[in-house]
């Protein structure tokens, strides 16, 4: 099968690089929703495949005239949706060149400089963000990129499960084991549990801290105890920076105390990033006690999903818990010990080269324009905040936590209204 010539690809690139310009140019003046009907979209599409090639103008215009009126556009200047999903133009570049290169790093053997350029980006961030050098390869830990951070919360649990009960890769869960979250933790961690086959029982909700959203060390420290009395066993514990309903913050390091032994697993996917900041260092007090650390490339640091970074203490506890050597994977340079193969870092075997789009965003904004970026965010936050405390009719339904503001009008038929005018414009 014929493959573009270099020549014909510089071609169709310009071309396809002038549709992404020209759709992020335009944006401003398109609507944030799309006004459409479910299954419009699939009845638009072609039922009959194409039988020979067609030109590039044909899938453009498709684009233009299908996909684009139909997109929720998550770039928009007035998406103010979840959280911020800034794919950047910069990201963009790095993907280009992760798929030019095609590159399959499942292995260090498969692809080192996909393998090593990953370790040394994670590394350096983990040196940015001011985590513990325990959690650099250079430590005794290590990095890798997830596709998202429920993908990092279910591997933290497996690997939680193997220390706490090393049988389980050959005679399967048994019921006993525990998970502890609080009622603003994602979900991400309940269908981990489920995915995990734990059964919804395994999971354990602990109470807040009078008076606020966070999680209760005291109250935790009280369920471990109660469950280890009665036989349980305490696996992990996700104590969260920045939930998604109200950016709480828990206190990492009283919850790692009251843990009592079980895996600490800190989910700070939008939040953790702030970091980069100095003033906002704060933020990761406790996690060097921590077994495991997320957060979130794809959030809130212009790059494009997915680009979830996750941390581990312990080197090798991933691979103890997820990896399978069959005779078609194994390699001189595996067998050696002296390499590290993400593909036991993960739940998938096959990953894509994402480091370079991650690479792309450090090297396009300088960690100085990352921190102008972030900042930014949080000053527009504190003067929004600024302004419901100033208006009438309006209250802060949670304190601000950094680039998140929680608010609502003087009754729940006033809020709703509101939100519907404003989704729907």
């Amino acid at each position: 099968m014929p493959d573009l010539t270099p020549d014909e690809f510089r071609e169709r690139a310009a071309a396809a690089v002038e549709w992404v310009a020209a759709y992020r140019a335009g944006l401003p003046d398109q609507p944030v929703q799309p006004d459409v009907a479910p299954g419009s979209v699939r009845a638009a599409f072609p039922s009959v495949l194409p039988e020979a090639p067609e030109p590039l103008d044909a899938l453009l215009a498709a684009l233009d005239r299908t996909v684009v009126p139909a997109s929720s556009h998550w770039q928009h200047p007035g998406w103010f949706g979840y959280f911020p999903a800034n794919a950047s133009l910069h990201s963009l570049l790095g993907d280009l060149f992760s798929g030019g290169l095609g590159a399959q790093g499942m292995l260090w053997s498969t692809s080192p400089a996909a393998t090593e350029v990953e370790q040394a980006l994670m590394d350096a961030l983990a040196d940015a963000l001011g985590l513990d050098p325990a959690f650099t390869f250079g430590g005794g830990g290590g990095g890798v990129i997830q596709d998202s951070a429920s993908s990092a919360a279910l591997v933290a649990l497996l690997a939680a499960l193997h220390r706490a009960n090393p049988t389980w890769r050959d005679d399967g869960v048994d019921g006993r084991d525990r998970v502890y979250v609080s009622a603003e933790t994602h979900s991400s961690l309940a269908k981990a549990v489920r995915v995990a086959g734990l059964g919804a029982r395994a999971l354990r909700v602990v109470g807040f801290r009078p008076g606020t959203l966070t999680m209760d060390p005291t109250s935790l420290a009280a369920l471990v105890a109660e469950d280890r009395a009665a036989g349980l066993r305490p696996v992990l514990v996700c104590p969260t920076i920045g939930t998604t309903g109200t950016g709480a913050i828990d206190p990492v390091r009283e919850v790692v105390d009251a843990a009592s032994g079980a895996w600490v697993h800190v989910d700070a996917a939008w939040a953790g990033v702030a970091a980069l900041c100095p003033e906002h260092r704060d933020l990761l007090d406790g996690v060097e006690r921590a077994d495991s650390f997320c957060t979130d490339a794809h959030k809130w640091l212009g790059t494009a999903f997915d680009a979830s970074l996750l941390w581990v203490r312990d080197a090798r506890a991933l691979p103890d818990a997820l990896s399978i050597t069959p005779e078609y994977l194994r390699n001189a340079a595996t067998d050696s010990g002296a390499v590290v193969d993400y593909r036991d870092w993960q739940v998938p075997l096959g990953r894509r080269f994402r480091a370079l789009k991650l690479w792309a965003v450090l090297s396009g904004y300088g960690l100085s324009g990352l921190r102008a970026h972030l900042r930014g965010h949080i000053a527009l936050a504190t003067e929004l905040a600024g302004w419901v405390a100033d208006e009438p009719g309006f209250t802060l339904a949670a304190p601000p936590s950094l680039g998140l503001v929680c608010l609502r009008l003087d009754s729940d038929e006033r809020t709703r209204a509101a939100l519907a005018q404003v989704n729907a414009s």
